[in-house]
């Protein structure tokens, strides 16, 4: 049986994600190794767990989010895509079900809010843990004087929480920002698809998605 534990030991994937890394690095970006894909993958699977689903849609929430960055090792572009095509080739010769490896490639070819979208709650689960992981050290750039818009945002970010309130039907991020590096509207410059995708994930849970920022509501 494929399990997560399986997934996070397994060389080839953690190569993949570790030179994928590396790659976006180069290019500038924020973190994406081994540290944000268990992050995702532990959060997906409390969303879930929290929800009340099974525990072979948590078990595979977990996977997709651990591996739904692979792809970078190939190319930024179209990261979501061929990740997912990497992982289909893995999972099958790992021996999962055809049924299994489908909803995990499914989860990761739509996570990229320029082409995807929540269609389960498997993808929902992984587009949520995802879209909320801002945080200081996800930075690479050693230097504050050249940091990016997306640097300062996630060096700005002192916390973040995603909480799920099943008596209000609410999936909320709790963000606190230093506001003299970032400011929400900031924020809101760079992910607002981000958020734009997550309200439609939290839809797919059958609950609203909010976000409150230094303690106001946003949306």
């Amino acid at each position: 049986m494929v399990t997560y534990e399986t997934i996070r030991k397994n060389k080839e994937i953690n190569l993949l994600i570790e030179k994928g890394n590396a790659v976006l690095n180069e290019l500038g970006y924020t973190e994406h190794s081994k540290k944000h894909a268990a992050k995702v993958a532990e959060t997906a699977a409390k969303v879930l767990k929290e929800l009340g689903y099974s525990s072979k849609e948590v078990e595979l929430s977990r996977i997709a989010g651990y591996m739904h960055d692979i792809g970078n090792a190939i190319n930024r572009h179209d990261h979501a895509h061929n990740g997912a095509i990497l992982a289909y080739s893995i999972l099958k010769e790992l021996g999962m079900k055809l049924e299994d490896i489908l909803t995990v490639v499914t989860a990761i070819g739509h996570h990229d809010e320029k082409t995807g979208t929540a269609i389960d709650v498997v993808s929902a689960a992984v587009i949520l843990a995802d879209k909320t992981d801002v945080r200081r050290n996800r930075v690479q750039n050693p230097i504050p004087a050249n940091f990016d818009i997306h640097d300062r945002v996630n060096y700005a970010a002192l916390s973040v929480a995603l909480d799920v309130k099943r008596e209000k039907k609410v999936i909320q991020m709790n963000l606190e920002l230093d506001d003299t590096i970032c400011t929400v509207m900031d924020y809101f410059e760079i992910f607002l698809q981000r958020m734009l995708m997550c309200k439609r994930a939290a839809e797919v849970l059958g609950y609203q998605f909010k976000l409150v920022a230094n303690g106001n509501k946003i949306c």
